[in-house]
């Protein structure tokens, strides 16, 4: 490892590798295997155009290629002697460009042939994709193309989370374009070449959106199977279900949140009719990208140093603005506006609110295993 290297892994600079997990370069090799001959034969007939011109008249090296490049070409003559060649040098010469012209029809016909028929413009846009794709970190793999993704895609681009769609539809280039998708994959989702393209060894988690229950499951045991090989932390794995039984068996299956949409749709609705004014609160905080008030529980883990102190002792409101307004204990029991004394236990949940910069920071501060001197 270069010193430059080492300092860049010292400070944090380290450029972390841009390769694709799948390699397209086999593919486009085969598309142009058919290009192999008729470069063969062009230079295989420059050789003998140069050899001839030095041996009937007597050219340099120089010369001899020159006049071999234009006869075979037959962009024309007056560039050099061939007013004085010899009856040899002229037999050659027609020779040379009856040759240079089958030869050059021959390629054309084979460059369109490819273009046309074969696939390697496409791969050559996969490839430039794939390379894009494996730039990002901490993204999300977002499975099948439908209206819940097209919103939830819109969501994401304005909270500046990277996201990758994998649909096997095979329009997918113009549903992206439509869509504005800046990323994605033409596979079907649940196939192990779907989650090379995709990236997802360095994703954050899948989201399958799905209105088959039957795609979903198939995603769901497809990601935790990949997880297993890879041997890394677990994926985040969102999906939709229909009804209220879907919801249970995906949870079952591994999806670590699922939304039931007609449950969701009905509780939105509630909301509406009960305190209308609190969607424009909803709207306006929580939804609205750049917000400047936010809203997340916080597992406490069981070596953080926060156990058995009491809210007080943490001073977020004090230092980071940050105030808990909940805390669900570890046997699911929700405690409401808990006062400053109340204890923090193992494996609860504290309810934040405040900006997304002091809700991270808090989170930092909560996950520490020693109490930070400046608390």
């Amino acid at each position: 490892m270069s010193i430059f290297s080492k300092i860049k892994k010292t400070i944090g600079w380290e450029i972390r590798a841009a390769k694709p997990q799948y390699d397209l370069n086999p593919l486009i090799y085969a598309q142009l295997k058919p290009f192999r001959l008729p470069l063969i034969l062009i230079q295989l007939v420059m050789m003998i155009g140069t050899l001839g011109y030095v041996y009937i008249e007597d050219y340099s090296i120089m010369h001899a290629i020159f006049q071999s490049a234009y006869t075979f070409t037959t962009t024309g003559f007056g560039a050099l002697n061939e007013a004085n060649f010899s009856n040899q040098g002229i037999v050659f010469t027609v020779t040379l460009m009856i040759a240079g012209f089958l030869i050059l029809t021959f390629s054309v016909g084979i460059v369109i042939d490819v273009i046309a028929n074969g696939s390697l413009l496409e791969l050559l846009k996969e490839r430039k994709m794939l390379y894009k794709i494996a730039r990002l970190r901490r993204h999300f793999v977002i499975c099948y193309h439908n209206e819940y993704t097209a919103q939830l895609a819109r969501q994401f681009r304005d909270n500046h989370i990277p996201f990758v769609v994998v649909d096997p539809s095979d329009d997918i280039e113009q549903i992206a374009k439509e869509h504005n998708y800046p990323y994605y994959v033409k596979e079907e989702p649940y196939k192990e070449i779907a989650f090379l393209k995709s990236h997802l060894s360095s994703a954050k988690g899948a989201i399958s959106l799905s209105k088959n229950i039957s795609d979903n499951i198939t995603l769901i045991a497809s990601v935790r199977l990949y997880e297993k090989e890879l041997g890394r932390s677990p994926f985040l794995i969102i999906s939709n279900a229909e009804t209220q039984n879907e919801k249970i068996r995906l949870k079952k299956l591994g999806a670590d949140k699922v939304v039931a949409t007609p449950s969701l749709m009905a509780k939105r609705v509630t909301a509406m009719a009960i305190r209308p004014d609190m969607e424009n609160v909803l709207e306006e905080f929580l939804y609205k990208k750049d917000t400047p008030i936010d809203m997340e529980e916080v597992f406490v883990r069981e070596n953080s140093w926060v156990i058995n102190r009491e809210l007080k002792d943490l001073r977020l409101r004090d230092i980071l603005k940050v105030s808990v307004i909940g805390i669900t204990e570890d046997n699911g029991k929700f405690i409401q506006m808990p006062k400053g004394t109340t204890s923090i236990n193992t494996n609860c949940k504290l309810l934040l609110v405040g900006s997304q910069r002091g809700i991270a920071r808090a989170k930092r501060i909560i996950n520490l295993t020693k109490q930070p001197e400046d608390i």
